[in-house]
């Protein structure tokens, strides 16, 4: 499975910044949306020729992304992507879940209606995605900004991402395996909306919160499927295995 979820803004920025901060940010970004996917060894050269950097900013980058624990470094043995740890997906979501809700209980009449324009938008391309999990998930991302646009908390949301990396990883491998699961948080999405522009925020705040919980239900199922994926002995280290070849 392979995602490329890049935007023209996000490339152009890259252009300016420093090589260390590119290669942290190109690496970050593969990994997360799975075209680097868990449990996959890689090769310092081949990510400095992709991102045409040297191999010094790669070495950089490595070691920020193992702070985060999206990299797994093995002395003698290598470099790998770290596998889905669903007790780091958990906090990420108990993070991501007090803010989106706390956001939604401060929302206030009258609605931004130039916030609501870009969500009836937003709903309609969701709808066009159809069951590709690739197009959907930015649309997904962008659904749940403009929800915090909404109450005036914007900012809060750029804090968030910074956070669930880990989250969107189980999001991507639960939406790009249960491809029906992609029309369901459409619907659900449509639903919140409707309850808010209908001013039933309770019921609105309940379907948040369900709809973000969905991910666990994808984890067990994805990892039902895919075991190799997932952290399962945390004190175990991986064997060295074909390098990654991507552009």
């Amino acid at each position: 499975m392979r995602f490329v979820l890049y935007s023209q803004s996000v490339q152009s920025r890259r252009r300016s910044l420093s090589g260390r901060d590119r290669a942290y940010e190109g690496i970050r970004q593969r990994i997360v949306n799975l075209t680097l996917p868990p449990g996959i060894a890689l090769s310092e050269q081949e990510l400095g020729d992709a991102l045409d950097v040297s191999r010094t900013p790669v070495r950089e980058a490595i070691v920020l992304l193992a702070r985060e624990g999206l990299l797994q470094v093995v002395p003698r043995i290598g470099t790998f992507v770290a596998r889905v740890d669903p007790e780091q997906v958990a906090e990420a979501q108990f993070l991501r879940e007090a803010v989106e809700l706390a956001s939604l209980a401060s929302l206030a009449e009258p609605l931004d209606e130039a916030v609501l324009a870009l969500m009836r938008q937003n709903l309609v391309e969701q709808e066009a995605a159809d069951d590709d999990a690739a197009r959907f998930f930015p649309l997904d991302e962008a659904f749940h900004q403009h929800l915090m646009s909404l109450a005036g908390h914007e900012a809060s949301w750029h804090m968030v991402l910074t956070a669930k990396s880990h989250l969107d990883r189980a999001r991507l491998l639960g939406l790009s395996t249960f491809h029906e699961t992609v029309h369901e948080r459409i619907a659900e999405h449509r639903a919140i909306f409707e309850e808010i522009t209908d001013g039933r925020l309770g019921e609105a705040t309940d379907a948040l919160r369900v709809h973000l919980r969905h991910v666990f239900e994808d984890i067990e199922g994805v990892r039902a499927l895919h075991p190799e994926m997932f952290v399962s002995d945390p004190g175990a280290q991986p064997m060295r295995r074909a390098v990654a070849v991507w552009r």
